[in-house]
């Protein structure tokens, strides 16, 4: 929490104020800069922040392996919001990213009370299904079911105790009277974020999971969880450079040479700062300052950029001394597509969206009444002109249906200065969105029967 303001991942109104969201929650903003091919998303700045990209792109740039996570719960229906994620895994996974899809169904039948046979079905009808059409390659796409993956529920319970109820009211805002089912629900979500690093999902490599800004509390708490698990951290070192420290631990202080009496065996500590010299060795490091007493390898030659291959290496050697070696996953966060009515989308309010399966008469009525940033009377929007940052038809062109950014900027010019009507926006939304639809409806027919190609085996 931070000034009174908390995100709730539940909540059905949120905070649009995304720059004060960034700069108090303390996320980065994103530089496109750096983005290979930017998607339509990147270079409109509805994808605004992160947490960490900067360790997926050096990924990219020296073509390492990393992933990506993402969910879905399997209750209602498909909406154009979930498109939103979908696009921004398609472009990681274009990047190299394997792909990794949590179907939520235990938290469905714990919150929602959707049956597991009934979840089975959705998510993989409604939701598969549109993945499948929006151009996920099956190749390096794994779907998997909670309820069919043990080892999440056993992560959960792992990392649950690194945790306590106190951080779950400072981050969550949970009460006395909270529902039992919401505190075990964020707990189960960091099984799902981590556990595609365990070795046999994958092994150690960042996750990336692309997120709406409300869903920035779930990483927080596993990234808080995944730091408390570290046996040795990487900082910034004062005099420049890199500086790795011990995490001395009950579970790890015999191997880190302490005594119960907390006395430090010199022979020990020399022997574990020789194997992190080894591990970081492939990195290039000549210069290593090693302080055994104080528990501290500094590396001088390091830049910011290298902590996070610093990371790797000391949470791989981790991993040989037999502790958990987690990766904090990194997040990209994009701004919310505001609903039909000027409020959240909603799928228990059909009429705030438009749904995949919508047929382009109900989704040209749903364009024809929603909110217009255009002026009362004709003679008003030609001297005013429209307001851009109210339309909802020119935002779903933004977030959505005008991939071509010149044509966009183009519409935006003639709406604000008023020579374009808001009947004359509504009507180009509806054209796209129609075109968009259709093209939609094509490649499900195309994906038909074909779905357990997503699947993962422990799905099928």
């Amino acid at each position: 929490m931070a000034d009174g303001e908390r995100i709730d991942p539940w909540s059905s109104e949120q905070s649009t104020d995304y720059a004060r969201i960034r700069d108090q929650f303390g996320l980065e903003g994103v530089d496109v800069s750096r983005l290979p091919n930017p998607g339509m998303l990147h270079r409109r700045g509805i994808v605004f922040a992160h947490r960490d990209l900067d360790v997926v792109l050096g990924c990219i740039e020296r073509s390492d392996p990393f992933g990506v996570l993402t969910g879905l719960m399997p209750s209602g229906r498909m909406h154009l919001g979930h498109s939103m994620v979908i696009d921004q895994v398609r472009w990681f996974q274009q990047q190299g990213a394997d792909i990794t899809v949590t179907v939520a169904d235990l938290e469905a039948l714990a919150t929602r009370g959707t049956s597991l046979a009934e979840g089975r079905e959705n998510a993989i009808n409604e939701y598969v299904h549109n993945y499948a059409a929006l151009g996920l390659d099956p190749s390096n796409t794994n779907v998997y079911f909670q309820s069919g993956r043990p080892a999440v529920q056993r992560l959960a319970f792992t990392l649950g105790r690194r945790t306590n109820l106190s951080e779950f009211e400072a981050i969550y805002g949970f009460r006395g009277d909270t529902n039992l089912a919401h505190v075990q629900a964020p707990l189960v979500q960091a099984g799902d974020i981590i556990h595609p690093q365990l070795e046999e999902y994958g092994g150690l490599r960042p996750i990336v999971v692309p997120v709406g800004v409300d869903q920035d509390p779930h990483l927080r708490l596993t990234r808080g969880i995944a730091g408390k698990t570290h046996w040795f951290n990487v900082k910034p070192r004062k005099a420049g450079g890199l500086t790795v420290a011990l995490s001395v631990q009950n579970d790890n202080a015999e191997l880190f040479g302490v005594a119960p009496n907390g006395r430090v065996d010199r022979d020990t500590r020399e022997e574990i700062f020789q194997r992190l010299k080894n591990s970081l060795a492939p990195m290039g490091y000549a210069d290593f300052v090693a302080n055994p007493k104080h528990g501290t390898l500094d590396i001088p030659g390091a830049n910011l950029s290298d902590a996070g291959q610093v990371r790797m290496c000391v949470l791989a050697l981790e991993r040989e001394m037999g502790g958990m070696g987690l990766m904090p996953p990194c997040s990209t966060y994009h701004r919310f597509a505001v609903g039909m009515t000027g409020d959240k989308m909603s799928s228990s309010k059909p009429q705030t969206t438009i749904f995949m399966d919508d047929s382009i008469e109900e989704m040209s009525k749903k364009v024809k009444r929603a909110f217009s940033g255009g002026q009362p009377t004709v003679e008003e929007h030609r001297r005013l002109g429209g307001d851009c940052s109210k339309d909802v038809a020119f935002q779903y062109l933004q977030f959505f249906f005008e991939p071509d950014d010149s044509e966009l900027a183009r519409i935006a010019r003639e709406y604000e200065s008023g020579r374009m009507l808001a009947g004359e926006i509504k009507q180009i939304c509806i054209d796209r969105a129609s075109e968009w639809l259709t093209d939609l409806s094509e490649k499900r027919d195309m994906w038909e029967g074909r779905l357990d190609e997503f699947l993962a085996a422990d799905a099928l």
